[in-house]
């Protein structure tokens, strides 16, 4: 069992937040629905995305999300960014540096690994231009940062 589970408050959807977000999740699941009162209305969710357990609340709206949380997402391959950046961000807002706000206003950083690698780099002036050439994007482009990480 894990630990420490992050814990999403939603007004009145978190179902529905649940179920869009183990559609875009190759292993995804929800495990557990809890329905209360007369009307039978959905009062929390749990779900798993990739190993790793949430729970979400219909709290009401009391309470929203900001970009000072945010789900960050270790992508395998270029093609992986670009699936989880289109479908994430449909119905949201997408930003810079490879943040994006889903539907449902929850901030997500979608991040190719080898990014990571390139900003590390011991030499200063690659790893400079790596990060000059990601402050230029909004989904992140491993090629482009591959190119600007090469030329120095």
């Amino acid at each position: 069992m894990q630990k420490i589970t992050p814990f999403l408050w939603f007004n009145d959807n978190a179902l529905e937040a649940a179920e869009f977000y183990s559609s875009i999740f190759k292993n995804a699941a929800i495990t557990n629905v809890t329905h209360v009162g007369q009307t039978n209305a959905v009062m929390s969710v749990s779900f798993e995305l990739e190993g790793q357990a949430f729970h979400a609340l219909n709290g009401g709206p009391h309470f929203t999300f900001t970009p000072a949380i945010s789900l960050f997402v270790d992508c395998e391959t270029q093609t992986e960014v670009d699936e989880l950046w289109e479908k994430l961000s449909a119905g949201g807002e997408k930003s810079r540096c490879g943040w994006l706000k889903d539907r449902f206003g929850l901030s997500w950083q979608i991040i190719p690994n080898q990014m990571s690698q390139l900003l590390r780099d011991p030499n200063p002036a690659k790893a400079q231009a790596t990060m000059n050439a990601m402050m230029q994007m909004s989904k992140i482009d491993l090629a482009v940062l591959q190119q600007a990480y090469n030329e120095h």
